[in-house]
């Protein structure tokens, strides 16, 4: 955080009228007296910046500016530094008082919606005066991105930063959200990835599974070779080679066989895990797999596939990882699954959450399940994570990921 250049920052300009909450309201996200306040209007005299991680998103900075009704002495000049902001804002968000909505309001709405920046209501002061169906109306005829807060009411702050990085998530420019790579950057050019891939009754008939396919493109879009061979042939193929490959990426099925045929020098994970890593956060996923070991008879068990499909007779989700989870804890599991691209809403009994790798679901999906999961205090984990876990490999198959390693041993240790 204390490195990323502000350009590379996610910009999140605060405009509001003089007094509407808006120091406070940054303050309140921020966690700390980042910025002045005071009843005395026109406080805030200058553009305040606050970079800061904002997880998920990342890297952030939060522009806290003058009010636009602004009508002290200095009011014009502070009035000019306010509206330059507007330049430099990815997002804008609105901090208006609950029921008052005036032209202060709508002139910003106007700015926002003419240079086609996403803006983000915050109907602030709501526990003095709760909004009402026509100040609601106003707002919505503006935006559909909104919610009340009470910046000062400190026992609900996190009820409040829940909701509003929930709406940030779903406006967020997409280059904000961009991935990490899938597996360019564990391959140099010119180097070799083995993909040990399965031909096997959940293989489509004629093709590859679509992580299968993105992980060749992306070896190939990387100037790599790429050898894609069945998990039987995968010793014969290593001993053909000239020199070690840079890494096997193998289904998450064959891990335990793949990762004993493979040399101790070779990085070595799964499809699965590097679409944790693509999709979504693999450290936070690598924590959560340490979730296994705490789990008690009974406790609730969500596994949850982000597509529907017709489910196989020996099917991942529905059937195997069900069987190894009671194998490895021994324990009688209350293990319920839902598919599809409705993540349930009631997820706070769940003690563990054991994801798919979303390959149909896109990152910004994909990051607000993690933080719903956060926001419940549920550990969260994806199919490879929690295999290799149960499989007792998971240390070697994050070893290509050092952060989520050491995330993994920070808590399992």
């Amino acid at each position: 955080m204390q490195k990323t250049p502000k350009s590379l920052r996610l910009h999140i300009g605060i405009f509001g009228r003089v007094n509407a909450g808006k120091s406070s309201f940054l303050n309140l996200i921020a966690g700390q007296d980042v910025a002045i306040t005071s009843p005395v209007p026109g406080t805030t005299t200058d553009v305040v910046e606050k970079p800061m991680e904002f997880l998920p998103l990342g890297p952030v900075v939060f522009l806290d500016t003058a009010g636009l009704d602004d009508s002290s002495e200095l009011g014009a000049l502070r009035l000019e530094k306010t509206r330059r902001v507007f330049t430099r804002a990815d997002v804008i968000v609105l901090v208006a008082e609950s029921g008052k909505w005036t032209e202060h309001e709508r002139a910003i709405a106007a700015e926002a919606r003419s240079r086609k920046i996403p803006l983000i209501a915050v109907l602030n002061k709501a526990d003095l005066a709760a909004p009402d169906e026509a100040f609601l109306a106003q707002v919505r005829a503006e935006t559909d991105k909104f919610f009340p807060c009470a910046s000062t009411d400190i026992r609900n702050r996190e009820k409040y930063r829940d909701e509003f990085k929930r709406l940030l998530i779903s406006v967020c420019p997409d280059e904000f959200l961009a991935p990490p790579p899938l597996a360019g950057d564990l391959v140099r050019p010119g180097g070799v990835a083995v993909l040990v891939v399965p031909i096997d009754l959940q293989a489509p008939k004629g093709r590859l599974i679509l992580p299968q396919v993105q992980t060749i493109r992306d070896a190939l879009d990387n100037d790599a070779l790429c050898l894609v061979v069945k998990e039987r042939e995968y010793a014969r193929a290593l001993a053909l080679l000239k020199e070690p490959p840079d890494i096997t990426v193998c289904d998450s099925q064959s891990v335990t066989k793949v990762v004993a045929d493979t040399p101790a020098g070779v990085k070595c994970t799964t499809f699965s895990i590097l679409f944790a890593r693509l999709k979504g956060d693999l450290a936070v996923m690598a924590r959560g797999a340490a979730a296994i070991d705490s789990l008690k008879k009974g406790d609730r068990v969500l596994i949850a596939e982000s597509c529907s499909h017709h489910p196989a007779e020996d099917d991942i989700g529905r059937v195997k990882i069900p069987r190894w989870l009671r194998q490895y804890t021994g324990l009688a599991l209350d293990i319920q699954t839902v598919c599809g691209l409705d993540f349930p809403e009631n997820i706070a009994d769940c003690k563990l959450i054991i994801h798919c790798g979303g390959c149909m679901t896109n990152r910004r999906d994909m990051l607000w399940r993690l933080e719903k999961a956060r926001a419940a205090g549920v550990p969260i984990t994806n199919y490879g994570v929690a295999i290799s876990f149960l499989q007792g490999v998971l240390e070697r198959t994050l070893a290509p990921f050092p952060s989520a390693l050491k995330a993994f041993r920070s808590v399992k240790k």
